[in-house]
């Protein structure tokens, strides 16, 4: 599960203004101006326990609590003092469901400050009975079935990450994670002439859908997505065969066709 993440404020020097909701979220409006107070992190953390057992890490009950502590200690808000808006207007975890993807939206007084998405059980009727569906995860493991012994290049990075970033619903690299990995390896990578030594694209995505911190049902649109992503960091301007954007395009059709058909796709 993830999210689009934070900035998680640090307590280097007492600020001296507090730390507000645009600082830390990319919010808009009244709230964007107002100070993170420590009741504020309270809802947050009360709501989030709710609907997940527990409080996030790095999620926005956590940034909340950074900064409102960050702001207490400064003299610069008060231990019950809560925002007006937030007080008014309400601190919110409301979770839907949307093509097989668990969505959990977290607001403050209207302004979505992160998002969850979290893949579930999705079962379609086929020809061979009930199947699942299959993820953007399962199609990067795929891809590492069928190319594996592909040196990973800068358009291969570059799609992993397009990838990773419609599974988890965020634009941020997880520290770690397959993005940051296959950057890592496509920039090693660029120092040998032949492919003896380089990093494979099996390296990276064996077991991907396990190190994804969330993942999705592909969709046609992610298919498209991550296809843009790896045609503009390939030299000639194409696609390799058995790769990302191949492997994803693959997935989200079969996804249309109402589920997971044979062993070639995924």
């Amino acid at each position: 599960m993830d999210q689009e993440r934070p900035q998680r404020p640090h307590a280097a020097a007492p600020p001296q203004q507090p730390i507000k909701y645009g600082d830390v979220f990319n919010v808009t409006g009244d709230l964007a101006d107002q100070p993170i107070a420590p009741q504020d992190a309270a809802m947050m953390q009360a709501a989030e326990a709710t609907v997940f057992g527990q409080t996030q890490i790095a999620g926005p009950a956590a940034a909340m609590q950074a900064a409102a502590t960050i702001n207490e200690r400064a003299g610069l808000v008060g231990p019950e003092d809560a925002t007006e808006a937030a007080r008014e207007r309400g601190v919110t975890v409301v979770e839907t469901e949307s093509q097989g993807t668990r969505v959990i939206t977290e607001s403050v007084a209207g302004e979505v400050v992160g998002k969850f998405y979290e893949a579930t059980p999705v079962l379609a009727v086929t020809g061979a009975g009930r199947q699942a569906m299959v993820t953007i995860g399962e199609a990067l493991e795929a891809t590492g079935r069928a190319a594996g012994n592909k040196p990973v290049d800068h358009s291969d990075a570059a799609a992993i990450q397009a990838a990773e970033c419609r599974a988890t619903g965020s634009n941020l690299i997880t520290p770690g994670g397959l993005a940051a990995a296959a950057q890592s390896a496509a920039a090693y990578n660029e120092g040998f002439a032949g492919n003896e030594g380089r990093v494979k694209l099996a390296d990276i995505l064996s077991g991907a859908a396990a190190k994804l911190p969330a993942d999705k049902v592909a969709t046609r649109e992610d298919a498209e997505g991550i296809m843009t992503a790896e045609l503009r960091n390939d030299p000639h301007r194409k696609t390799h065969s058995g790769g990302v954007a191949e492997a994803v395009g693959a997935a989200a059709s079969v996804n249309e066709e109402g589920g997971v058909i044979g062993d070639t796709t995924v």
